[in-house]
């Protein structure tokens, strides 16, 4: 890539947005056809990750049924099917002060489903993923406020919601 590309290889990067402590970019892609994914780019990194579309559809070589392309491919650190949603949106990680359990949290959802996930990274980088709410919202985005507090908005009810851990 040139210098001036960051990144490239992402389908339809629905939200995106930084750790504001760590300076880590969190990038959700929404798939073609089979499956969603979630994308980490380090603050440490220098640029330049191809994540693979349109030769991968999150870890799984695209079209469906070829075999794997060769090369310098990022993965993604998380993927989920069509089976838990339809069109991921891309969230915050959490850094407010209202619920300790939920801090460096990245909170993500879905736009068809309506699920919610929270994904930490370890300090060794594992990730670690899990199912939070199933709310039936279409989920189209999330806000942060200047307290580091996360919200969630519902495009069909319109509604903005504040992230809370009840």
């Amino acid at each position: 890539a040139r210098n001036e590309i960051w990144a490239y290889g992402l389908r339809n990067p629905w939200r995106f947005s930084f750790d504001r402590e760590t300076g880590d970019l969190w990038i959700a892609d929404v798939g073609q056809s089979a499956w969603e994914e979630i994308d980490l780019q380090l603050a440490s990194s220098a640029g330049g990750e191809n994540y693979g579309w349109n030769a991968y559809e999150a870890t799984h070589a695209y079209p469906p049924g070829t075999s794997p392309a060769s090369g310098d491919f990022t993965p993604p650190v998380i993927e989920y099917g069509r089976a838990a949603g339809q069109s991921t949106t891309g969230g915050y990680v959490y850094r407010g002060t209202a619920n300790e359990a939920m801090w460096s949290t990245y909170l993500y959802g879905d736009f068809g489903s309506g699920a919610i996930w929270g994904a930490r990274r370890s300090e060794s980088g594992v990730i670690e993923n899990q199912l939070l709410a199933e709310t039936g919202f279409s989920v189209v985005s999330f806000g942060e406020g200047d307290d580091g507090e996360l919200y969630v908005i519902d495009f069909t009810g319109g509604t903005i919601y504040h992230v809370t851990a009840e």
